[in-house]
């Protein structure tokens, strides 16, 4: 699936992956594949259960964080998160995901967001720290866990 996405560098932030092609809502942009490797939470550490952290091979941990995503994930047969079209995505854009779909609490990002966008929460925040509003528009695009985890 590489030949639809490739990484390259996005001014201040490092490296970030962008589209290669025209992608619409509920189109896979990568199938998360994770390391086997049991870790602990780090700031590339995706949560994948309630208690349980994991490492995507590839370029998974190369999709940066924004407020305003163009992407969100779903749950493969693996555990692994596939990164989805949350909206239209032209080619050459950046794909992004707020990493909020994936982790309850964020801990390893102590400095301000460098999204840009208008609707900037100022820090990467996890699903607990999200609105009502904002967690209802990325309804289907979050990681099941993270509900479960609300509702407790």
């Amino acid at each position: 699936m590489t030949h639809l996405i490739e990484e390259r560098d996005t001014p201040g932030r490092g490296q970030g992956i962008f589209a290669l092609k025209s992608f619409e809502r509920g189109d896979t942009l990568y199938v998360g594949v994770l390391d086997n490797t049991p870790i602990k939470n780090h700031s590339h550490a995706s949560q994948i259960g309630k208690t349980s952290f994991g490492f995507h091979s590839g370029l998974g941990s190369k999709f940066n964080h924004s407020c305003d995503p163009n992407c969100g994930i779903n749950i493969n047969d693996s555990g692994g998160h596939d990164i989805v079209a949350l909206r239209h995505i032209s080619a050459e854009d950046e794909a992004t995901y707020d990493y909020a779909m994936r982790n309850y609490r964020i801990e390893h990002f102590p400095g301000p967001c460098a999204c840009g966008k208008t609707i900037c929460r100022s820090s990467i925040t996890g699903w607990k720290d999200l609105n009502q509003l904002r967690k209802d528009a990325y309804a289907g695009f979050v990681a099941p866990y993270l509900i479960e985890m609300d509702s407790e």
